[in-house]
């Protein structure tokens, strides 16, 4: 009986992963084990449900190549089943004359990568966000939204229907190479798998630390929402976001308009005290103390001390927060800025205290693992799970 290839993790890039084998090789045996009771649990259940178009990556990247293939598929994969998906659009608004050059800069970038990208000036912004006030624009048309818990779900029941076995409830705790394959151990059980795609997120260097000492560190960091009242929702029609600074590893807050009609503000970006840690409240020594022992981890700090410090001010004060959406849309005022969700993004870490600019895959004997897929792993999923077949077909 031949072995089962075995997917680790039950997010949007192991669904997708394990939905690409299923589709080239239906009648091999496949496996997905997720830690939690549900699928989709963490990032990909934990974020605006935006469809990026790109336009912020590097072109020739793996995460503008992947980002662009995978938004064609995600919104056919939406219209196929039924789910819901909207192109609202999207503006990048220059609310600074030093930001200017910087959206130039961005336009040339939509260009190299394909994307259509409209320059607006003051009076075509406030055709497509009456409420936003700018120095100019770029429209994103192509930029869409979308429920990625919803995507989730479905993918979890294509799989079930065409007889991949899910195992939900088992988290990873061995990858023993043994013989022509890698014995799966878990709290309980085991298995032999044939070869084996790691796809852990938030524990992505944990699950490849069980083979080997991974090449990067996952820090995870906090994204805290706001919602806006209706009042304040009412003032943005679709996806408002400011000129990223290209030396900081964030876009800044913005305000995103969902597929169910709420309106997120955000987000501030602080240290997560736990890889799970929501709240302020959460801590996990064990977390808090890998990160804290980490050199990569103060490099980067002393690189990003200031934003850093006004990252955890803004998290602190509403008004921080509210000054900075207020650039974008003068007419926000405190009373619109309610208590809304938060989400951590597993951000791998260098050594040298650099970010993983770009979507990081190794490979360990016969296993791949998955070791940075920030934004916008959700958007490219269907093309990574496509992207990472391939490579499983070439070890």
């Amino acid at each position: 009986m031949t072995s089962p290839t075995c997917v680790i993790g039950g997010g949007l890039v192991g669904l997708a992963t394990a939905w690409a084998l299923r589709r080239r090789h239906p009648e091999l045996p496949l496996l997905l084990l997720e830690k939690e009771a549900e699928v989709g649990t963490h990032q990909t259940g934990r974020n605006s449900g935006v469809v990026h178009s790109g336009i912020y990556y590097s072109p020739g990247s793996l995460r503008a190549r992947l980002c662009r293939e995978g938004a064609e598929r995600m919104a056919a994969f939406c219209e196929a089943e039924g789910l819901p998906f909207r192109r609202c659009g999207k503006v990048i608004v220059a609310t600074r004359p030093e930001e200017l050059p910087r959206l130039e800069a961005l336009a040339a970038r939509a260009q190299a990568n394909g994307i259509e990208a409209h320059r607006l000036g003051p009076e075509g912004l406030a055709e497509h966000e009456p409420h936003a006030t700018g120095l100019a624009a770029l429209r994103l048309p192509a930029t869409g939204i979308t429920d990625y818990g919803a995507v989730a779900r479905r993918l979890k029941a294509k799989l079930l229907d065409a007889g991949v076995a899910i195992h939900l409830g088992r988290e990873a705790t061995g990858l023993q190479p043994r013989g022509e394959g890698v014995l799966v151990r878990w709290r309980g059980g085991e298995i032999f798998a044939d070869r084996v795609i790691t796809c852990a997120g938030l524990h992505a260097d944990r699950v490849h630390g069980l083979q080997s000492p991974p090449p990067a560190r996952i820090i995870p960091f906090r994204g805290e929402y706001h919602l806006l009242s209706p009042e304040g929702a009412a003032l943005v029609k679709g996806l408002i976001y400011p000129v990223p600074d290209p030396a900081l590893p964030f876009l800044g807050v913005h305000l995103t308009r969902g597929i169910h009609g709420e309106v997120d503000a955000g987000p501030n970006a602080v240290l997560a005290l736990a890889r799970e840690g929501y709240t302020w409240s959460t801590l996990s020594a064990r977390d808090l103390a890998e990160v804290l022992t980490y050199p990569g981890f103060w490099r980067l700090v002393r690189k990003q001390v200031r934003t850093g410090a006004y990252e955890v001010a803004r998290s602190l004060s509403k008004q921080l927060l509210l000054r900075d959406l207020r650039r974008l849309v003068p007419a926000l005022q405190a009373d619109h800025l309610l208590p809304g969700p938060a989400g951590v993004r597993a951000q791998a870490v260098l050594p040298n205290g650099l970010l993983a600019d770009d979507f990081l895959v190794a490979r360990v004997g016969r296993c791949l693992h998955v070791l940075n897929a920030p934004s916008p792993a959700a958007t490219a999923s269907l093309a990574i799970g496509e992207f990472l077949a391939d490579r499983m077909a070439e070890g």
